[in-house]
């Protein structure tokens, strides 16, 4: 009787395994992620967007087939940016990072042996989150992915492999400083833990060009001593590396790229660009940075489509700031940034920056006033586009707002991992899934040299400027380019914004004046 039972028993139990393996196999994959992370890339730079100079037809696809966010904002400089971005709090607050300054990690004669030391003092002043508080990539650790952040760096203006590791990364290839990242020849890199030397690469500014454009820079630029090896090609080779590895796992993929932050630095004027009679060669050449970045998006794409992954992958392309220009020239763009009709230097509040007034021939922020830096905006309105072929597609343009610290728990939705410390950013998971879903109603907050703003679900924009200890309100909706305030005209809509920002930054508006 004992052994019919054990018998029966152990029936019973390989029934039991069948069907679980069976509905596991039935159960989809949970969708990858590459995130694809543009530094300083205004919107009017995108030929979907606007631009007339060249074309960008890998992002244009994205732009057409995917979701495009209308009113999507980064911050006004990009540290803050990531940092945003990976822990789901706006850049308000003075209690979830610690911004390590930048150029740590350069040595005259790249000697490395000094680094250790450097990100043990960078270690004892860094600010973790409190326990059970998560990062963006410990949100796909918990529901099994494989986490890989290739590029420029992740946090601050110099980041730790300690931090690397504490923050979720299974693994990362890149700068670690944001200074060195300035130029794209780095005699070394980041890899998992170790250095690795760069062949061919060895100056310590890693090739780093100076501003602005003048024979003595154009000659500088175009001297290829000691410079051989492209970051952004290493950076693609250890993407498609990854995605080839993992194409049979979920994985994350965060890819920061420098491109196209200055100063300008390319091995060749794009093809496009070559006979173009509106540019200057560094023009050309700036715009040339952008067209590899393009580029890189078309390589990725046809990676995931190649593997058979594509239907299974979230492919998202983003920037984490406004424009900025790095082409500057006496008589066509200048910095300081002036009306070239009148000479003035903007202020950002009298005298605003307008692409129409500086002589950008690229009108790289699409016609908003400012540019990086800035609380108008051009400092923060950011390009998103989110694709999933066969479930986030479409070619439609959202106008819900968003802010890119709202990624966080839109993951931890999709993936269904519970967040036990609520974050400051909202989901928007079923606005991807349903195209016709509702607006959230909501706000979004954020900093800059001047000072915090705060803009509304419905258009409205409460602007601080501290030169003058004065706040601007504007109705976005009517007015984009921000040229007429009317605090005057809603008093009553102007004091319920400032009661709400002045809450974000604790009751004090230097709070939200970023002093990088």
């Amino acid at each position: 009787m004992k052994q019919r039972w054990k018998i029966r028993k152990s029936y019973l139990i390989i029934v039991l395994l069948i069907t679980l393996l069976w509905s596991c196999k039935d159960r989809p994959q949970p969708p990858n992620v590459v995130f694809i992370y543009a530094d300083d890339l205004g919107k009017g730079m995108i030929s979907a967007y606007g631009q007339q100079q060249f074309r960008t037809p890998n992002i244009d696809r994205l732009i057409q087939q995917g979701i495009s966010f209308d009113r999507a904002y980064g911050c006004m400089l990009s540290a803050p940016a990531r940092a945003s971005l990976l822990t789901g709090y706006h850049d308000l607050r003075t209690d979830k990072w610690n911004i390590s300054a930048g150029g740590q990690f350069i040595h005259s004669d790249n000697d490395t042996s000094f680094i250790a030391n450097q990100e043990q003092r960078i270690n004892e002043k860094d600010i973790l989150l409190s326990e059970n508080d998560l990062y963006l990539p410990q949100v796909f650790q918990k529901a099994g992915y494989r986490t890989a952040q290739i590029g420029k760096l992740e946090w601050g203006f110099t980041a730790t492999r300690h931090q690397m590791q504490c923050h979720g990364w299974d693994e990362y290839f890149g700068y670690l400083d944001h200074v060195r990242c300035h130029g794209y020849y780095p005699p070394f890199l980041f890899d998992n833990g170790k250095i690795v030397l760069i062949e061919g690469n060895t100056m310590p500014n890693c090739g780093k060009s100076i501003e602005p454009e003048s024979e003595t820079a154009y000659q500088e630029r175009w001297n290829h001593q000691g410079k051989t090896v492209y970051s952004q090609d290493l950076f693609l080779e250890k993407m498609l590396q990854f995605i080839r590895n993992n194409k049979d796992r979920p994985f994350f993929l965060f890819h920061p790229t420098p491109l196209p932050h200055g100063p300008v630095s390319v091995t060749e004027i794009d093809p496009e660009l070559s006979n173009n009679p509106n540019l200057t060669s560094i023009e050309k050449e700036y715009a040339s940075m952008v067209k590899i970045l393009d580029n890189n998006v078309g390589m990725i794409w046809n990676e995931l489509e190649s593997l058979g992954i594509a239907e299974n992958t979230i492919l998202i392309f983003a920037a984490d700031n406004g424009h900025e220009i790095y082409y500057s020239q006496q008589g066509r763009c200048e910095k300081p940034y002036r009306n070239m009709q009148t000479q003035q230097l903007f202020d950002d509040y009298t005298n605003k920056y307008y692409s129409t007034l500086s002589g950008d021939r690229f009108n790289g922020n699409s016609g908003l006033a400012g540019l990086k830096r800035s609380n108008l905006e051009g400092g923060v309105r950011v390009p998103l586009v989110v694709y999933q072929k066969g479930k986030i597609e479409g070619g439609k343009t959202s106008q819900q707002l968003v802010a890119m610290y709202d990624w966080l728990p839109t993951f931890a939705e999709m993936l269904q991992v519970p967040l036990t410390i609520p974050k400051d950013g909202i989901s928007f998971w079923k606005i991807l899934q349903q195209q016709t879903a509702p607006k959230i109603n909501r706000y979004v907050v954020f900093s800059s040299f001047w000072g915090p703003a705060i803009v509304s679900h419905d258009g409205w924009k409460l602007r601080y400027y501290q030169p003058k200890d004065t706040c601007e309100l504007f109705q976005l909706t009517k007015d984009e380019q921000e040229k007429h305030n009317v605090l005057y005209n809603y008093p009553e809509k102007a004091e319920a914004l400032k009661k709400q920002l002045l809450l974000e930054c604790n009751g004090n508006w230097n709070q939200g004046v970023c002093r990088q």
